[in-house]
């Protein structure tokens, strides 16, 4: 009973939330969806691409938007910034009303440049480099996902205070989100530096798509770290952690936020993957809010399973933000939208509530520490009492 009533009154939210009028497909509400449906990530972007449907069939079950149907298109940008500005510029053409774009901040740069020049409303949920927001003003760009500051700050205080670990290897692939993981967390780790209670013994980046990193991994042994904590994409990830395993390194491996789906499991293999720790935005199956339930049954009914990243997630609170800010503006005209979007005050989206800074920031995303079980699916991560 406590069940279907939570059902019930997520399904009464997405009605207050999401419609209004009568139902009419004749005159659609085009959204676009930038990701990568190819392309190195194209887990990221196949799950992306179902989780904005999803949201999309959901709100237009109920009404629309003020009787007009939510549509998406999609461009692929191929997990690269060359495809992607592509991507933008193909959008932008066909004028859809606002753009989710995209997964990676390296591919999203260049996407939210064209459209901010466009004066196209355009929200990241995969791009966590604090630059995108704070190396230039971007009036039209938001992002439901957090910032890499943030990320590193919450590495910081578990690894000292939490864990106890002192010699600390950060290891990057000198793109823009993992080395801007890398940097933050080395700033968030000064203060514990300077009292004696962390020493940075490793600090270095590897070469992307390789596939023998061994003479990184033998680097990194010489230093006799506490703790590796790697900071970019889960590709390498997985080998780097297969790698290391099988030359003998059995320190706790830590991967951050771009590494934890199904296919880094699959790489490193679960012998390997299971144990590994990952700093994380709570993950699908720890979502507790007003419509995740709901959001997240339509998605099993349709794919067999929720999605295995939070990134997804964030592409969905993408599109709910939009319509709630449609529907706040009365408008699609984009600087109606881009102003609702600043203004926003009772947005709901999967994650929760969708509130952003005047620079567009997604507000109060919360980190926690996971780790993979030995079926090779991430629960949270309880430290064992001292």
């Amino acid at each position: 009973m406590k069940n279907f009533l939570g059902v019930v009154l997520a399904t009464t939210l997405f009605f207050v939330l999401f419609t209004g009028g009568a139902f009419s497909a004749d005159n659609p509400i085009i959204i676009g969806l930038q990701a990568p449906i190819t392309g190195d990530y194209a887990i990221e972007g196949l799950m992306a691409k179902q989780c904005v449907e999803t949201a999309a069939e959901l709100i237009n079950k109920n009404g629309g938007i003020n009787g007009q149907p939510i549509q998406i298109v999609i461009a692929d940008d191929a997990s690269n910034p060359k495809d992607s500005a592509l991507a933008a510029q193909k959008l932008i053409s066909q004028k859809v009303v606002a753009a989710i774009a995209s997964y990676g901040s390296s591919v999203t740069e260049p996407a939210a440049d064209l459209y901010d020049r466009s004066k196209m409303v355009s929200v990241g949920y995969g791009c966590t480099a604090v630059r995108l927001t704070m190396s230039k003003q971007r009036p039209f760009f938001f992002r439901t996902c957090g910032r890499d500051d943030s990320q590193g700050q919450f590495f910081a205080k578990f690894a000292v205070e939490v864990m106890g670990w002192k010699r600390i290897a950060l290891m990057h692939d000198n793109q823009t989100y993992g080395k801007g993981v890398a940097e933050e967390t080395r700033k968030s780790l000064e203060p514990y530096i300077k009292e004696g209670k962390a020493e940075i013994v490793y600090y270095d980046a590897i070469t992307p798509k390789e596939k023998d990193y061994s003479a990184v991994i033998t680097k990194l042994r010489e230093t006799n770290p506490d703790v590796w904590y790697y900071t970019a994409y889960y590709p390498e990830a997985g080998l780097l952690v297969r790698q290391g395993r099988e030359a003998g390194i059995t320190i706790p491996f830590v991967g951050s936020n771009a590494v934890p789906n199904d296919d880094f499991v699959k790489i490193a293999g679960l012998e390997y993957a299971k144990e590994t720790l990952m700093t994380q935005e709570p993950m699908p199956q720890d979502i507790n809010t007003p419509i995740s339930q709901v959001f997240l049954d339509a998605y099993k009914a349709k794919y067999g399973d929720i999605p295995s990243s939070p990134w997804p997630i964030y592409a969905a609170d993408g599109l709910f933000a939009l319509v709630r800010a449609i529907k706040n503006a009365g408008s699609t005209d984009t600087q109606a939208i881009a102003d609702a979007m600043h203004s926003m005050t009772i947005a709901e989206g999967v994650t929760g509530k969708i509130f952003f800074t005047d620079r567009g920031d997604r507000k109060d995303i919360p980190y926690a520490m996971y780790v993979y079980n030995d079926k090779g699916k991430l629960e949270l991560y309880k430290p064992a009492a001292k």
